[in-house]
């Protein structure tokens, strides 16, 4: 298990939900996620209305305590620019959305650095450890488009044990799709957004209180 999981110390509760904020930009970003009791908080090096560049999240993870990781977010990069902006920004874990294939993961695991497989929802369900990932994010059939989904009567229990649920959560229904699916953990980025691409504070408490007051 990559030391970054372990050093999270809500990670070893089996009881306690996992919350991860992404697509932070800024210091208060990243400071309201952090008191307000996230665990994980995410970086997008992607393109993407919430893309930061390496220095910039260098920057900001320093502001991060310990227990709480940080997560660089891939979109189908090559592995040499995804290890190189790993390692300049300092980030503990990296977050794949593509490419599905094993070798890929396996170059990365020998980093010592959580791996975080992203997969949509679709025709069956994925698993958990699959590509060697210490994590999977279970997104809607259209990822990253913010729209919530039908999350009541999928199978989602088949999709391993560290498992987080992502794909149109907000404050207002996070509650919801957290009875309904019994994750492991919820990530949310646009769900806390005043306008695309820049978060509201007020929106990360609410959610991160919701979220917890589901368990």
């Amino acid at each position: 298990m990559p030391a970054a999981i372990r050093q999270a110390g809500t990670v070893s509760n089996s009881d306690s939900l996992f919350i991860k904020i992404c697509g932070l930009k800024t210091e208060q970003d990243v400071d309201t996620a952090v008191e307000a009791g996230a665990d994980a908080i995410g970086f997008v090096f992607s393109a993407s209305p919430r893309r930061i560049d390496a220095a910039t999240a260098a920057r900001l993870g320093r502001r991060v305590p310990e227990h709480v990781l940080t997560v660089g977010v891939f979109r189908q990069e090559p592995l040499d620019d995804v290890r190189a902006l790993a390692a300049e920004s300092g980030i503990r874990a990296i977050q794949l959305h593509g490419p599905d294939d094993r070798a890929y993961y396996d170059e990365l695991a020998t980093d010592d650095r959580t791996l975080i497989r992203a997969a949509a929802f679709g025709d069956s369900v994925p698993r958990c450890g699959e590509f060697g990932e210490d994590m999977l994010l279970l997104d809607a059939p259209v990822p990253g488009s913010g729209i919530a989904w039908d999350w009541a009567g999928k199978p989602l229990e088949a999709s391993g044990e560290k498992w987080l649920l992502a794909g149109g959560l907000t404050p207002e229904n996070v509650r919801d799709a957290i009875a309904a699916t019994d994750p492991w953990g919820v990530d949310v980025s646009s769900g806390v957004e005043e306008r695309r691409g820049v978060k509201d504070p007020a929106l990360i408490r609410e959610f991160i209180r919701a979220a917890r007051s589901a368990r």
